[in-house]
């Protein structure tokens, strides 16, 4: 299989971002990709929470959701879409969801996953996140029926071993990590956990990214957020086997599923679980 990761640049409005989006998906698609990822946040980027309350939409209006449904169909391919902010229907928390959907090849939605771990950290004196404050945790681990099984996680959700390792254990071979990792925890953190998450596992870790300064169309008071980039592919051995560097665009990889077994055969850590005394 041949998987097109889909390096972003999005800024606060998601009328702007849709066209970039659609148009790199189809160069991934014309370059032989059977699966292509974006990354998280692929609608909109942005932290004004009255902006969020007045531009964002309901799964179902969403219009980024209904493009990308209906290009998978045209093109005939698994869509990973990173994840899209959105409104949701429930009555007992008005906070938005961060939601990540596996596209079928006929464009049905296949799965669903809500970011479970929210970014809530300081990072320094003069950078703080609290996605938690807008954004409510998911309450449930996803393994979808893809092209292979696919374990769907975004972003944060990367610091929680556990998760991986439990997705993998319930027979994930692809472990889907879209992301928008900040600059300063990007480039301490996102390689080494990415390539950590692979080799605890024995499953390909395929990372997309958003990447650059990110533009405040709606909200041009606001401080700009950076982004990492470097969307990654990661194969079951540990190794960095594609980067997307740090501009928009789209980065292909050929996936051997053979690589899965080959890696758990030789460390067969999945099954070695001891039941312990916690400290």
């Amino acid at each position: 299989m041949v998987a097109g990761l889909v390096q972003l640049r999005v800024s606060d409005d998601p009328q702007r971002n849709l066209p970039a989006t659609r148009t790199l998906i189809r160069e991934a698609s014309a370059r032989g990709a059977d699966l292509v990822l974006t990354p998280e946040a692929t609608n909109i980027l942005n932290a004004d929470r009255a902006t969020q309350d007045r531009v964002l939409r309901p799964e179902d209006q969403d219009d980024t959701l209904a493009a990308l449904r209906s290009d998978a169909r045209e093109l005939g391919i698994w869509l990973l879409i990173g994840s899209l902010s959105l409104k949701t229907d429930d009555p007992q928390d008005s906070r938005f969801a961060n939601r990540s959907f596996l596209i079928a090849p006929d464009g049905q939605i296949r799965a669903r996953y809500d970011k479970l771990h929210m970014f809530d950290v300081t990072v320094s004196e003069t950078e703080s996140y609290r996605e938690s404050s807008a954004f409510r945790p998911g309450r449930s681990a996803v393994l979808a029926s893809g092209p292979w099984p696919v374990g769907m996680t975004v972003c944060y959700d990367l610091r929680f071993a556990q998760l991986y390792r439990d997705l993998a254990k319930a027979g994930a071979e692809i472990l889907t990590v879209p992301a928008a990792f900040n600059d300063t925890t990007g480039a301490a953190h996102w390689e080494v956990l990415l390539r950590a998450r692979a080799i605890e596992t024995g499953a390909w870790v395929l990372a997309p990214a958003q990447c650059g300064t990110h533009e405040n169309h709606l909200c041009p008071d606001r401080k700009p957020r950076r982004s990492h980039g470097h969307s990654l592919a990661v194969d079951p051995w540990g190794r960095v086997v594609a980067d997307g560097g740090t501009e928009p665009g789209v980065t292909i990889v050929a996936l051997d599923r053979n690589a899965v077994a080959e890696a758990r055969s030789r460390i067969p850590s999945l099954t070695h679980d001891r039941d312990y005394s916690a400290p």
